[in-house]
């Protein structure tokens, strides 16, 4: 086990190049399962949970081929194999396993999914379209069995927008029979993204990007060749770091429109933000001025980056305010960034962030991925240095963050842990 140090005080100056979408990368390739050919997908981060689906998706008989950021999927001798555990467990995304292999297969075994602990995130949209489209869903010794006779299209009103199961009946719905319409769906870019895809796999699907989505289902989808979008929110949380601790910082290869809420916000704090093609140059501003946020569903602003921007607000002059409306839980970060001396109450699904304060170093864990990122924000504008642990999160979702915050200018390492403080780490 690692320990990622940071010593604060240092300018972030430079150029940082967005890897491909983490929250796309983890439906692309379970969306590959229903294809009957190759399917190449460029531009993939380096990251754990990629090769976690990988290895999920060799496990059912796929060959996966990598090739730097490509990877090669070959379906053909792919078998409706169960996944009660073992894998699935890493990360929440492996419930796109049940719409794909539904589609495929009209049946699935897949297990409970893990992933961050971030509240109650129930998966009763995703059954309740499941259902709708003709199978049969039980709860099995905690895995979850899918059986259908066929699958047929049906209009399903999603009582929560949910991006997960909107791709999920997306997924499902690619190959029943007749018409799928669903309403209330998710507009996030990632859901494009999936549906991209599946359109150039030979799917027939229309109104993504709106709160309706109509499929025609068709009997066979082929391989092809998909390049994926850039990780809007890891864009996001470096256009943050940057306002934070960053002299001139350009975020090289994004698609602004993806960050409007985030740009506002920034902009309203005072932060100099200029837009040109698939770059951000941002020069924050000093003193920054405090602002008061929800999270919403796309396109409000996203509650990924809601941590990330918790210890941006340290910085700023008189209280903000952070409602989380997605994730009420989604406030583990705040008890470790007190440690860095943040002055930050909780109120229900709150935080009340009172600036400015000059953060210190301290020994703080990860409790989530993008509590991760919150405390190397944090750990870049402290006094000292402050040592993170609980780095197999962050490196879930942010590819080479070592190494890019060094090309910045950041000093920042990874050490080895000793056998105490994995001792204390496994403890806390």
């Amino acid at each position: 086990m690692q320990k990622m140090l940071i010593e604060g005080g240092h300018l972030l100056n430079g150029k940082v190049r967005i890897s491909g979408a983490k929250n796309s990368a983890v439906a692309l390739l379970p969306a590959a399962i229903l294809a009957d050919s190759d399917v190449a997908i460029e531009g993939l981060p380096e990251i754990s949970d990629v090769y976690t689906l990988g290895d999920l998706l060799e496990e059912i008989g796929g060959k996966v081929a990598w090739d730097g950021q490509t990877v090669h999927i070959n379906p053909e001798n792919m078998v409706s194999m169960p996944l009660p555990n073992g894998k699935v467990k890493k990360l929440r995304a492996s419930y796109y396993f049940m719409g794909a292999m539904l589609g495929k297969f009209n049946k699935a075994v897949i297990g409970l999914p893990g992933g961050c602990y971030l509240g109650p995130r129930p998966i009763d949209q995703h059954i309740k379209g499941f259902e709708a489209l003709g199978a049969e869903v039980t709860n099995e010794q905690g895995a979850i069995y899918l059986r259908a006779k066929e699958l047929r299209g049906a209009r399903i009103y999603l009582d929560v927008v949910s991006v997960g199961a909107t791709i999920n009946i997306m997924l499902a719905a690619v190959k029943a029979k007749g018409k799928t319409i669903i309403e209330n769906a998710a507009k996030e870019p990632e859901i494009i993204d999936v549906a991209t895809l599946l359109t150039n796999m030979g799917a027939k699907i229309k109104g993504v990007g709106t709160d309706v989505i109509r499929i025609e289902g068709v009997e066979t989808l082929h391989g092809c060749r998909h390049t994926i979008i850039p990780d809007r929110i890891e864009a996001g949380t470096y256009t943050i770091a940057a306002a934070a601790q960053g002299k001139e910082v350009i975020i090289d290869n994004v698609i602004s429109q993806h960050l409007e809420s985030l740009l506002a916000k920034l902009r309203e704090m005072g932060v100099s933000i200029e837009e040109s093609d698939e770059q951000l140059l941002i020069r924050p501003k000093n003193p920054l001025k405090s602002v008061d946020l929800k999270t919403l569903v796309y396109p409000g602003f996203p509650t990924d980056l809601q941590q990330p921007f918790t210890s941006l607000l340290t910085k700023a002059v008189n209280t903000g305010v952070i409602t989380d409306t997605i994730y009420s839980a989604r406030l583990k970060h705040i008890d470790e960034l007190r440690r860095m001396n943040a002055i930050i109450k909780v109120e229900g699904g709150s935080a009340i962030i009172s600036g400015p304060v000059q953060l210190q170093g301290a020994r703080v864990k990860a409790t989530d991925l993008r509590a991760g990122a919150s405390l190397i924000i944090a750990g870049l504008m402290a006094n000292g240095i402050t040592e993170i642990t609980g780095l197999e999160h962050i490196d879930r979702g942010y590819e080479k963050v070592t190494e890019k915050l060094l090309n910045l200018g950041a000093n920042v390492w990874r050490e080895e842990m000793t056998e105490k403080e994995i001792v204390q780490f496994q403890n806390s």
